[in-house]
């Protein structure tokens, strides 16, 4: 258990306050870092070459990461992301990964690796994550973001769950989901606001956000602002 960070603020505008011990390193997003102390050093980078870099930005992320590491005794690091919304930090052992949607991931420990993983047609044309997400895996901390409150969904051996594709943040990486349509018919589902939806199966956690940047886009549209 990684005992050197804290989660403060939470609610709509959280950050990580994370104690870097001599040597250790961090990953985060680019432009994740608020504030940190002098002596820790920060620097920007690709993560696994340049394929990785292009394929993480396919996925919706950012191609570069910061890399912060104290060097000269112990230092401290403040982090947040853009969007109102909760951070959650997920311990991972090695056991299993996570897939994580776009703009999901904020920052990991060193022994966490971040590759891409490529959906099949009908997962990436109307999953709402597009062809390709996150693939997170290995040993260590990661932090995930959201738009809105992050809520876990714990599903027991065959159990299932609808999710409404906008509002995924995470899933354990050894779940199947399906796109499914959301009424019995094409007409009530298009009807309903919902049309596709993702049908999970248990057993496996799924992080869902309380609300989604699509929403967000089209109320800042009626209220006559344009978002490139």
């Amino acid at each position: 258990m990684n005992n050197n960070y804290e989660i403060l603020y939470q609610g709509a505008f959280p950050i990580i306050k994370y104690r870097l011990r001599q040597g250790e390193k961090l990953k985060a997003e680019a432009d994740a870092m608020i504030a940190m102390s002098a002596n820790v050093e920060v620097t920007g980078g690709v993560e696994g070459g340049f394929l990785r870099g292009l394929t993480r930005m396919l996925s919706g992320e950012k191609f570069f990461f910061q890399y912060l590491s104290s060097q000269r005794g112990e230092g401290e690091v403040l982090l947040g992301h853009a969007l109102p919304g909760g951070i959650v930090d997920v311990e991972l052992d090695g056991s299993y990964g996570l897939r994580v949607q776009k703009d999901g991931f904020l920052a990991a420990t060193e022994g966490v690796e971040v590759n891409t993983q490529m959906q099949n047609l009908m997962q990436g044309m109307f999953g709402g994550e597009g062809f390709f997400i996150l693939n997170v895996s290995g040993k260590g901390t990661v932090f995930l973001s959201s738009y809105g409150a992050i809520h876990a969904i714990n599903l027991g051996q065959g159990e299932e769950v609808i999710v409404d594709n906008g509002h995924l943040v995470a899933w354990a990486d050894y779940m199947q989901y399906q796109i499914v349509k959301a009424s019995n018919g094409w007409i009530n589902s298009f009807m309903s606001g919902e049309c596709l939806v993702c049908r999970f199966k248990g057993p496996g956690i799924i992080l869902i956000q309380t609300r989604k940047p699509e929403g967000l886009k089209g109320f800042i549209g009626k209220m006559g602002f344009k978002l490139n």
